[in-house]
């Protein structure tokens, strides 16, 4: 699979879903995008674990990729989560967002049922040839259960199609995959964009930037011009912000931030999840002064 020259890059918002009335609101999502386009973002990651993809139907997770593209309208990519932990399943989904004009799929590990190394790559090479679509490959064991090894991504990619990987919690790798192979990393985790950059990585797939897409974007902008001092300084001020919205499980806290700042109408979030307790809410009305603070 060609990628035609894509570029996977800078600040990726993983958008959320909103709800109102248990619904899919694809109103207020084209209004969210809107806002995440005029704030710099560089591309936008529609049904990720942050946009609720686990409990979106098959035809809601169509729709929110259709409103995606719809409204972008060319102006960034856009990287659809696709991935589930059945692989016809993925590549199902992944040529529903070629065909809905997608850029590009974002893989996550599949979860639950904890594949070996060649299962993985199996998985990946599957979405990537049948589904039709340029790959992101997504990294979070926590969530999953199970990681891919720096050998297994660096085989998938020495086979085409590759155009990122979304690197979760630890920068020890960085320096390993760089060495293994030519993929663009990308922060999968706020807190941790801005040292993954200083050792070669391209940018972030962010949850913050749902909530403050000018600060983030400022801060990898920065960051990848090596500009360190203003890059570090936007990242010491975002920082009580990254906490705060993982105070409990993402994305019950950026979604109720986002409704306090009115980007949002409503903070739904779908059972198993629940909405963000008050004293989160607390914290994050503290941590979210730095959204009007001049980047």
């Amino acid at each position: 699979m060609s990628d035609d020259g894509l570029r996977i890059e800078g600040t990726g918002t993983a958008i959320v879903t909103p709800f109102r009335d248990g619904a899919v609101d694809l109103e207020g999502l084209g209004s969210l995008i809107e806002a995440q386009i005029a704030g710099g973002i560089d591309f936008l990651v529609p049904c990720g674990t942050t946009g609720e993809s686990p409990t979106l139907t098959d035809p809601e997770r169509i729709a929110v990729i259709e409103r995606t593209v719809d409204v972008v309208n060319g102006r960034v990519p856009v990287v659809a989560g696709t991935g589930t932990n059945d692989t016809p399943h993925s590549i199902a989904m992944t040529k529903a967002a070629r065909a809905a004009g997608a850029n590009a799929c974002l893989a996550v590990s599949p979860y639950y049922n904890k594949p070996s190394q060649e299962g993985l790559y199996r998985h990946f090479r599957a979405m990537i040839d049948e589904g039709g679509l340029p790959a992101v490959l997504y990294h979070i064991p926590s969530r999953c259960g199970i990681g891919i090894e720096v050998h297994t991504i660096a085989r998938v990619c020495a086979a085409g199609g590759v155009v990122g990987l979304k690197e979760t919690e630890t920068i020890g790798r960085i320096t390993e995959l760089r060495a293994a192979c030519d993929v663009p990393i990308l922060s999968g985790d706020d807190g941790l964009t801005f040292p993954m950059i200083c050792l070669g990585g391209v940018g972030v797939i962010s949850v913050t930037s749902n909530v403050a897409p000018a600060q983030v974007s400022a801060m990898v902008r920065h960051a990848r011009a090596g500009e360190l001092e203003a890059a570090r300084t936007l990242h010491e001020a975002l920082s009580p912000l990254f906490r705060a919205l993982f105070v409990e499980s993402n994305p019950g806290p950026v979604k109720a931030a986002a409704k306090m700042l009115g980007l949002i109408a409503s903070d739904e979030v779908r059972l198993p999840l629940t909405r963000a307790e008050d004293a989160t809410r607390a914290i994050l009305e503290d941590a979210l002064t730095v959204v009007t603070t001049a980047v």
